[in-house]
């Protein structure tokens, strides 16, 4: 299965570490945040990638270039950010009519990937993709989920300050290939503009293991503890 990495984003909270490291390259515990990605989804049999660039690009291709996986990643650079389902449609080809890992590489994710995999997999049949889930200690800050017996959203609560619950939207997505014919050009948001169109088809899969967004000095450092 090919993926599409998410890594264009600024890290403005990290600053100033993220002054010359763009986030996606940040160090956890001596590792770059994407090189952690391209190796746990690599030994996972998922390949080829696509990466889209847009805060500090150099530094991310001369990453790629110098990595172990330069033959199989290919980058995207954003002169003007497009936006998460903007990138997915500008970048819809790379799929070639299969299904797609769609992936905010701005977390720090320990998951089964191999799990996910095979959940999407046997989801149900009116389910159109599978999201990645994980229990939150802070839920004001994330998309909370309510999901039925099956484990199939039926109502999401988006950055709400007093959510029903701990089970949040991880941002990590496997798309089914009719969903990515559905799709049409023009949304620029994933979160806010297509997945509010899919309730009662999106299956979740939660993950035990360690799952932190990044984006503040203290989950970062929590990463790197």
């Amino acid at each position: 299965m090919k993926a599409l990495l998410l890594a264009a984003g600024f890290g403005t909270r990290l600053r100033p570490l993220t002054n010359t490291i763009p986030k996606c390259l940040v160090p956890i515990r001596g590792k770059p945040l994407l090189e952690i990605w391209l190796e746990r989804l690599s030994k996972e049999g998922i390949s080829p990638f696509l990466v889209n660039t847009h805060y500090l690009p150099k530094v991310v291709e001369e990453f790629i270039n110098t990595s172990n996986y330069k033959d199989v990643v290919t980058i995207a650079y954003e002169p003007e950010l497009l936006g998460t389902a903007g990138t997915l449609m500008a970048n819809i080809d790379f799929f070639e009519g299969g299904d797609a890992l769609l992936i905010h590489a701005d977390n720090y994710c320990l998951a089964d990937f191999g799990s996910f995999l095979e959940a999407h997999q046997n989801r149900p049949q009116k389910c159109v993709m599978t999201m990645m889930t994980f229990q939150t200690d802070n839920p004001s800050s994330c998309g909370i989920l309510e999901i039925d017996e099956e484990g199939v959203v039926i109502k999401m609560y988006e950055k709400q300050q007093s959510p029903p619950g701990n089970l949040a939207n991880g941002a990590i997505y496997i798309l089914s290939a009719d969903l990515l014919k559905q799709l049409k050009p023009g949304m620029t948001d994933f979160s806010t503009e297509i997945l509010p169109l899919l309730m009662c088809k999106i299956y979740t899969y939660e993950t035990k293991e360690t799952f932190l967004d990044i984006g503040t000095p203290e989950t970062y450092m929590a990463a790197n503890i």
